[in-house]
């Protein structure tokens, strides 16, 4: 009887899934709801229907589209086969069990979830009156990509976020990943990744330093802390520990003055970068690895100080300017 209820659910919900993205501009009218396509998958890889598989088709091809040939890589979307590679790659015993608790159990209501994106999206439209607000589902990514994002839309994988101590995950995953892999950092990972979609690096050359980056990551972690209410110095959007905060806090000075002596800023050495943007850092100081995304935080704080002292410059302003590297000439930072 259970399985039969959830198909009637699934069927109500995944209605929604024809409609593009939500085009009223009004503030008041931003009212995400999440399209249940992972109850679907559940209905046709758990349940072996044949026509969710083919409503996952028909009704979510954009959805199906992304699964299929970026999150999975398994071929295109268009291939005679495709269903049956589909059903194949989710036949794991361990994906299936992985699938039941999630869609089941774990992520049964998406009420807080809906909720915190309604408010996050209607915060950045605000700031950024031109931004498509974009249509967002759950799915079942089989341990890929958290958040995908397409021509307005947007889906995360609520099997990525089943909680830091959920049993399956010790398997496959270290203890820094586990930390971002809670139910609480959907929200904030759903918004940053749309913020990223609308403005992504300028790859160009001459601006690919790491002070270049450290910038770019913080502009966007800077709007996310304001669009949440997050403390800049709290490191809360990076999912620091109350000791790693307190480390950076007393630290700033020395690790920046430390940077620029080794010319760090100015390197474009990708091994480097890395592990200044790395959720498992390898840059020792004091004799100890730093904390995780430092070169993040360091540019929050960077960006916090540039708006403090440019009060006439708006988020859009902020998000659009590319020369970070000339960001520093403009004010005054003493960390």
């Amino acid at each position: 009887m259970r399985r039969w209820i959830f198909i009637l659910i699934s069927i109500l919900t995944l209605s929604a899934c024809h409609s593009g993205g939500q085009k009223d501009d009004a503030l008041s009218d931003v009212d995400i709801k999440v399209i249940r396509y992972d109850r679907l998958q559940y209905e046709a890889f758990a349940l072996n229907s044949f026509s969710a598989l083919q409503k996952m088709s028909t009704e979510c091809p954009q959805a199906t589209k992304l699964l299929i040939e970026r999150v999975l890589d398994i071929g295109r979307a268009k291939d005679t086969d495709i269903n049956e590679r589909l059903c194949a790659y989710y036949s794991d015993s361990i994906l299936q069990r992985i699938m039941e608790d999630a869609t089941l159990v774990k992520f049964k209501d998406m009420k807080d979830i809906e909720k915190g994106l309604t408010e996050g999206f209607r915060k950045l439209k605000k700031e950024l009156p031109d931004l498509v607000i974009p249509q967002v589902y759950s799915q079942v990514s089989a341990l890929n990509q958290s958040v995908v994002v397409g021509d307005s839309l947007l889906g995360f994988s609520i099997d990525k976020y089943m909680g830091a101590d959920y049993p399956l995950y010790k398997r496959y995953y270290y203890n820094y990943q586990l930390r971002a892999m809670n139910p609480d950092c959907i929200v904030p990972d759903c918004l940053m990744s749309y913020l990223y979609s609308q403005y992504p690096f300028p790859w160009e050359e001459g601006n690919r330093t790491l002070f270049d980056i450290m910038i770019y990551h913080g502009k966007v972690a800077w709007v996310m802390d304001k669009i949440l209410n997050y403390d800049t110095e709290s490191g809360k959007l990076l999912n620091y520990t109350a000791k790693e905060t307190e480390w950076c806090q007393k630290n700033i000075s020395s690790i920046w003055e430390w940077m620029k002596e080794r010319n760090h800023l100015s390197s474009t050495d990708p091994m480097l970068i890395r592990a200044y943007t790395h959720p498992d850092p390898s840059v020792i100081f004091g004799g100890k690895k730093v904390p995780p995304f430092l070169g993040t935080w360091m540019g929050i704080q960077l960006v916090d100080a540039y708006m403090s002292q440019h009060k006439e410059v708006t988020v859009q302003q902020l998000l659009q300017r590319k020369d970070c590297h000339t960001l520093l000439q403009e004010m005054d930072f003493n960390p």
